[in-house]
């Protein structure tokens, strides 16, 4: 999954300048940037032994069991260095599954189905403020409206699959437990190879 995350971004991707951990009603938590956070669209491509190593360090911390707090703040600091994982996109069978009826899933930690509603799959990383999206079978409209910030970010990236831009979205959200999940097994990975 980390070759995903990185040839899904071939050139550019988001990070924000602050990011929370809020938790859903539902007790779950997850990351996010916060409110007033900034976007910037960076190359990660640039930044590629980092990355590698910083993923692998995080994922060490967890595999050498270190106290939660330690984990979590290795964690942040990763999100805030290079953005959320993009773990929406890099899970189903393609990143342009806004163009499908379904969203369809090969075998994952995370998710048991092998395909789900899509109005069910996106609910699971927008768990605070829902993006303005209407889904009618393949066809699917989506207004960005009022954030100015947010709009830019959008026309930089129409090129993209939807999904993809959907997910640089400050309302974008993932899972705690699974941005840590795959921190570990990308060490397990690393080091069984």
């Amino acid at each position: 999954m980390m070759k995903n995350l990185f040839e899904q971004s071939r050139s550019h991707w988001v990070r924000y300048d602050h990011y929370e951990l809020k938790t859903a009603e539902d007790g779950k938590r997850y990351i996010t940037p916060g409110k007033s956070a900034k976007p910037d669209v960076y190359n990660p491509l640039k930044e590629v032994p980092n990355i590698v190593l910083d993923a692998l360090n995080v994922g060490m911390l967890m595999m050498g069991r270190k106290p939660e707090a330690e984990v979590e703040k290795a964690i942040m600091e990763f999100i805030t260095r290079y953005g959320l994982l993009g773990m929406m996109t890099a899970l189903p069978t393609t990143p342009s599954f806004m163009d499908y009826e379904a969203v369809y899933l090969p075998k994952n930690h995370f998710i048991k189905e092998e395909s789900m509603a899509t109005d069910k799959y996106l609910s699971l990383f927008y768990p605070f403020d829902q993006l303005d999206l209407v889904k009618k079978g393949i066809e699917s409209t989506w207004n960005v409206s009022g954030d100015r910030t947010m709009v830019a970010l959008t026309m930089t990236f129409m090129d993209e699959p939807m999904a993809k831009n959907m997910s640089f979205q400050r309302e974008y959200a993932e899972p705690y437990d699974w941005v840590a999940q795959q921190f570990k097994d990308w060490a397990f990975t690393l080091t069984t190879a």
